[in-house]
């Protein structure tokens, strides 16, 4: 279990666990608000998949409480950064903070990693809401505009990750 002590709007702590022989089709069930399937898969099951089947991402539950909310994984790429990417609130929970939390707690668990000089993460140029989040964890688009897939490209420095994962 990774986590912060941080709580989503409820009060329940949010927490990231290992997918496992409990938890996944909880996991492979979260599904996007119908108006975000533009930006991610209209269920997390994509994601698991990527994971089992491509060897690159690494997926975790997000927990609030015990009940599994929501999807996150992360990678490390050839240039020897970490990526946050497929993260996904299920659409009932969102608007608690429960996203917030997750990312929070995942940018400082890598961060905390010796290797670890930046986070990346990509979202759709249209997803207003991804871009608000990412930008108020201090992820700023790749100058120029960097983008992969028809998506910008962000990051942050490990370094200043303390002080946003802190707030």
């Amino acid at each position: 279990m990774i986590s912060l002590g941080l709580l989503d709007g409820a009060g329940r702590r949010v927490a990231l666990h290992d997918v496992d022989d409990e938890n996944w089709r909880a996991v492979a069930d979260v599904a996007p608000l119908d108006d975000q399937r533009r930006y991610v898969p209209a269920l997390a099951a994509r994601y698991l998949l990527l994971s089992l089947r491509e060897g690159v991402w690494n997926s975790l539950a997000v927990c609030a409480d015990d009940t599994v909310v929501g999807h996150v994984m992360w990678g490390r790429d050839d240039d020897g950064s970490y990526w946050i990417g497929g993260m996904l609130i299920d659409g009932a929970e969102q608007g608690k903070g429960v996203g917030r939390a997750a990312a929070r707690t995942l940018m400082r668990w890598l961060a905390d990693r010796t290797d670890c000089e930046v986070l990346r993460l990509s979202y759709h140029p249209d997803n207003t809401t991804a871009e608000r989040l990412y930008t108020s964890l201090g992820f700023r688009p790749v100058a120029p505009v960097e983008r992969d897939e028809d998506e910008v490209i962000a990051e942050l420095s490990a370094k200043a990750v303390g002080a946003t994962a802190a707030e």
